[in-house]
Formats: structure tokens, sequence, C-alpha cells
């Protein structure tokens, strides 16, 4: 007992210290953009820094996307090694990491999900000077749920207060606003009409508008010209979970992948495909893959709900892969969804999916990849990728 107070004693102590001089490192670099939302925040941050880089602004950036990443100055990456399962305490390292290379800006991907944690990522961990916000979905409805204004208002613990924040959400901005009022937060809306089709045809990867016109808006509000901001866009590293279609063509046959596991809730899912369906003159025979986790079933079980609501009539095969197929499998006639066209291969390898896929598309196939890139899911999407041949990953080529 006698030794653990003096332990108790310099732990407290270390612990204030370390607070305070984490405080000091923060606010050492004048421009701190917290990028927040449901969908989206990935793609966003790595524009905003993108496009401030281009502009001249010494800026690094953290996403925490499908895969943890720091881009440094120049725009390289380095990749952040976890032992353990994420915590919002990393922030408190990366930003010693970030202190030392002394950057105007950073731009920081909001890792926290809980709306208590999303709160203190924002009030002690980061203080932003510009906030956004990409938009709402249902989705983490397990912790920030269980209603799209639960969720909302989870968000919005990321909205700087007494600064000024950016979404190009539509439906809920007006929950958004009456939030950022309580936080004397001026909170502007961004038209992702405002970006042209031509803008967007020029990334090597399918970009959203909305996503472009956030980080446009951030970049224009200090003071990058638009023309800059985008050519530094262009040219940047998208996120390894961005939305690409991979091209396929073996002994006469063409196979198109839709890479859309990272827009892993039912909206997201179901707009990506639509958008996707519009670029493709034939689809040919359509597999739905389905990439499932076992802490995610609920997940799984409202993407067959957007199946079915969204696209029942409009594919030829479901394939089930990933943990708990069996569970999904049970479930499919509770969601309308004829189990004769499903197949559950579970944990089968990569070139065995690729393989089922290929001995059902006789001419022309199109595989619509959702669901969750963990627990083997970009594995699969390697392997597909890595099967492409001369066309292009991008929407240039698919149409």
């Amino acid at each position: 007992m006698v030794v653990l107070i003096p332990l108790l004693i310099l732990l407290l102590l270390y612990g204030v210290i370390e607070f305070h001089l984490h405080q000091r490192r923060v606010y050492s670099i004048p421009v701190r953009i917290h990028v927040n939302g449901t969908r989206g925040k990935s793609s966003v941050t790595r524009l905003i820094a993108a496009g401030l880089r281009a502009g001249g602004i010494r800026t690094m950036a953290k996403t925490t996307g499908t895969l943890p990443r720091i881009i440094d100055e120049k725009g390289l990456e380095v990749e952040i090694v976890r032992r353990d399962r994420a915590n919002i305490l990393e922030q408190v390292k990366v930003f010693r990491y970030f202190a030392r290379r002394q950057p105007q800006a950073v731009v920081v991907e909001c890792m926290a999900v809980w709306p208590e944690f999303q709160w203190i990522s924002e009030r002690q961990l980061i203080h932003s000077t510009i906030g956004v916000i990409t938009n709402a979905r249902p989705d983490h409805i397990r912790e920030m749920g269980p209603t799209v204004e639960n969720v909302t208002r989870s968000l919005c613990n990321t909205l700087p207060a007494h600064g000024v924040a950016y979404t190009s959400e539509q439906r809920m901005f007006g929950l958004m606003q009456e939030q950022a009022r309580k936080e004397d937060c001026r909170l502007i809306q961004v038209d992702p009409s405002s970006v042209t089709p031509e803008e967007l045809a020029d990334f090597d990867h399918i970009e959203h508008a909305e996503n472009v016109s956030l980080a446009l808006a951030v970049c224009e509000s200090l003071d990058v010209p638009r023309g800059v901001a985008l050519k530094g866009m262009h040219n940047s590293y998208p996120d390894s979970g961005a939305l690409r279609i991979f091209e396929i063509g073996l002994h006469g046959r063409v196979i198109r992948f839709i890479y859309a596991m990272a827009a892993n809730d039912p909206e997201s899912s179901l707009a990506i495909w639509l958008k996707t369906k519009s670029r493709i003159r034939e689809m040919g025979v359509v597999i739905v893959l389905l990439h499932t986790r076992a802490d995610r079933y609920d997940r799984a079980l409202q993407l067959l709900e957007m199946i079915r609501d969204g696209m029942v009539n409009e594919f030829d095969y479901l394939f089930l892969t990933g943990e708990k197929c069996s569970s999904v499998f049970a479930a499919l006639p509770r969601y309308g969804l004829d189990q004769r066209k499903a197949l559950k291969l579970g944990h089968a390898t990569p070139p065995h999916i690729y393989h089922e896929a290929l001995e059902r598309v006789p001419s022309v196939g199109t595989v619509f990849g959702i669901g969750n890139v963990g627990a083997g899911g970009l594995e699969i999407v390697r392997y597909f990728r890595d099967q492409r041949t001369d066309l292009a990953s991008a929407g240039k080529g698919t149409t």
C-alpha cells in the first residue's frame, strides 16, 4: 500500500503533464480540420489535404479508413501500426508526430464512433478550427442510434465551438443547424452540383461530387483557388476503400467488379449501385457479393433489406462470403429473397470465389461487391483487381 500510493500519484502527475503537452502541440498548428460523417470521411480528408498542399500550405493528414495512414506534407504515406484495437488516444501520438514536422495545417479523420468519444475527440484532442461532416446516414446504429436523428446528433459532437463547419448533408441539415447553433458554430451547406461531370471525370477512380464539393469549399475558405485545389486532388492517391470498377477480360468474357465494400451502409450501397448502373451499358449476369463480418451481422441484414427494396429484380446470383454466412442465408426468406439464387461461400479463397463468378458468366457479367472490407474482404477485392486486363480501374473505361 505504501508503494502503491506514490505510484498512483506519479501516474496522475504524468497524465496531467502529458495532457498539457498535448494541448501545446495541438495549438502550435494554426489550422486544424476535423472530418466526421457516416460515409466518405477518408476520401474527404485526403482530398482536402491534397488541395491545401497544391495551394502551398504545408499540410499533413491522418486517415482511419480501410488502412490507417498518416499522409505527410509531400503526400507520402506512413502506415499506422496498431498492436490492439483502434483507440482515440492514438490521436495524441499522431499530434506528437505532427508537431515535430511543424505543419501549417492538419486534416484529421474522426476515429470515434460512440457519441461521448466523438465529443472527447473534438473538445480534448483536436480543437478544430474547421469542422466537416460529410453526411448522416443510418449506420453504426448500435453505437449512435437507433435513428438517423440520433446518428446526426452524435456526429455533431465534433462541430467546433465558436467555429465554422461544412457539410453536404441534405436531409438532416436542419437538425445539424440546430446543433450548430448550440455551439455557436457557423454551419455551411455545400452544393454537390457545383462540381461538374468533367471535373469528376479527371479522377482515376470514381469520386463522389459530395466529397469533392466539400473539399473544395474548405480549400477555398483557406484562399486556395479552385483550379489549383482541383489539380492537387486529381493528382493525389485515393483511399484504398475508394469506389473503383475493375474490368477483367478472359477468353472472350468480360467481368466488371464494382468495389463498394467501404460504403457498407444500405443507403450508400444502393446509391453506388444506381450510379454505376447508369454508367455501364451492358451489365450482363449480375452477381451481388455480400461479404459479412460476425460483429456486423445487423449490417448484413440491413443490406439484405436494401437488396430486397432496391435491386431484387436486378441480380442473378447472391454470393455470401466471410463470417456468419449460414445465418445470413437462413434469413433470406424473411427478406423475400430466393435462397436458390444464393451461394454460401463463407471463407472460400479469393481464387475460388473468382472462379465461381467466372462459371456463371457466359459472356458479360458484373460483380457488385458490398458489405465489409474486413475479415478477408480486402483480399477478395485485391484478387479481382489483380486479374484486370488493360482497361482502367476507374469509370472512364467501363461504359
